[in-house]
């Protein structure tokens, strides 16, 4: 404005404006892929089998991971966790919260561990991006938190912290320093109500890694998904549990999404793909005589639409009178399916739950289009091997059947 001042800082950052690299421009040269000379980075393991699995191995030196998931999904948790392991096996720790004092960070320790005589994790409060740049460069530790991202701020440029360009230069900053000096850096991310990560979308782009927590808050279970990873593969999740004492990683699946004892009517299980694993969950389904002239229809843990669509393929089909019913389709678990490999199960526990028939050892297997046919699912032979391998016989696939309507004829005179 006119006849104003304002103050402008000059940015104390100690590295180079040409770039992050150690070479000067003039030694910079292409080089042949023959004469490149490729070695093998040394992964360090971060405490979970299920989380060095996402990553491909362990955590890259020099690697920069955004880890992104809804508020109070855990993401504080899984990492103050991985600190603490980490730092107990004699590597150093910096942990930056801009979120929380150092104090609440040690209430949440003293919950997660006994161990308090820990030396090699850091704990600091701070918001101000060059100055943890700079605590960086002096400490050099062997790994980085920053929880989260979103509220690092600089007073280099204007915009509150969380701002598109506070978001931006907070992550040029710190990828940066990880590439310079070698050191892992992990990014707390927060999402948007529509679950994207919030901010740039060009901070995706600037990461090696991007891991996504997922679950619901009212349920202990918690899926962790690589949806970029330059280091790994981008197919492989790992699956956690809540409790009292922090995040535990679930090697067998089955444990928490399939009931153990269960002949009610309504009950069918599904093998459901996450990444390359396959594991069996439970579909429950409860179909009422509604009075109502337009009968509900309520899911959880699975597509509404997709499940409208399959009513709709049983009433034409299979002529099941479930236009005058409500409809409740529940996942076991808490888990949240969207392989359409789970449509045989959704529909055969709707039948179930109308024929009052107990299918509760019925694994289903297929994909339903809307002709009523049944299409093999990728992977059927691994989805079979795993409902065989914890006693499941009674295993219905598009080998066996070509239609929804021979499915619930041939259910129907076995009983």
């Amino acid at each position: 404005m006119w006849n104003t001042l304002k103050e402008f800082k000059v940015q104390s950052s100690k590295f180079k404006s040409e770039g992050s690299s150690n070479f000067p421009r003039s030694d910079v040269k292409p080089h042949k892929l023959s004469e490149i000379i490729h070695t093998e980075k040394d992964r360090f393991t971060t405490g979970f089998s299920e989380m060095d699995s996402v990553l491909g191995g362990g955590i890259v030196p020099g690697s920069v991971i955004l880890l992104a998931g809804d508020p109070g999904i855990g993401k504080s948790t899984l990492l103050l966790q991985m600190a603490l392991d980490i730092s107990l096996k004699g590597k150093s720790v910096l942990y930056i919260s801009g979120e929380e004092s150092e104090q609440q960070i040690k209430l949440r320790a003293v919950r997660l561990t006994k161990n308090l005589k820990n030396d090699s994790l850091l704990l600091v409060s701070l918001t101000n991006t060059d100055q943890i740049v700079q605590l960086i460069q002096e400490i050099k530790p062997a790994l980085v938190v920053i929880d989260s991202i979103q509220t690092m701020e600089s007073e280099n440029l204007t915009g509150l912290s969380g701002s598109i360009g506070q978001v931006r230069y907070a992550a040029s900053q710190f990828i940066k320093a990880a590439k310079t000096l070698n050191v892992p850096t992990v990014l707390v991310g927060h999402v948007t109500k529509e679950g994207m990560v919030a901010g740039p979308m060009v901070l995706s782009h600037m990461v090696d890694t991007v891991l996504f927590l997922e679950g619901e808050k009212n349920t202990g279970t918690r899926i962790l998904r690589s949806l970029k990873n330059r280091f790994g593969p981008v197919d492989e999740v790992g699956i956690f549990a809540m409790l009292e004492k922090g995040m535990e990683e679930i090697k067998n699946p089955e444990q928490i999404f399939l009931t153990k004892s269960n002949n009610a009517p309504g009950s069918v299980l599904v093998a459901n793909l996450e990444g390359t694993r396959a594991f069996l969950v439970e579909v429950q389904a409860l179909l009422v005589y509604s009075k109502l002239p337009m009968p509900r229809r309520v899911t959880a843990g699975v597509d509404y639409k997709r499940v409208e669509l399959l009513l709709a393929v049983l009433q034409k089909h299979a002529r099941l009178p479930v236009e005058q019913m409500d409809v409740f389709v529940n996942v076991a678990g808490g888990m949240k399916i969207n392989d359409p490999a789970c449509d045989l199960g959704i529909c055969l526990s709707i039948f179930s739950s109308i024929k009052n028939i107990n299918l509760s050892r019925v694994v289903g297997i297929a994909e339903v289009g809307l002709l009523g046919e049944l299409r093999t699912p990728p992977f059927l032979e691994k989805r079979i091997k795993e409902a065989k391998k914890l006693g499941f016989t009674k295993i219905i696939t598009p080998k066996d059947y070509h239609s929804i309507e021979e499915v619930v004829s041939s259910l129907t005179k076995e009983v």
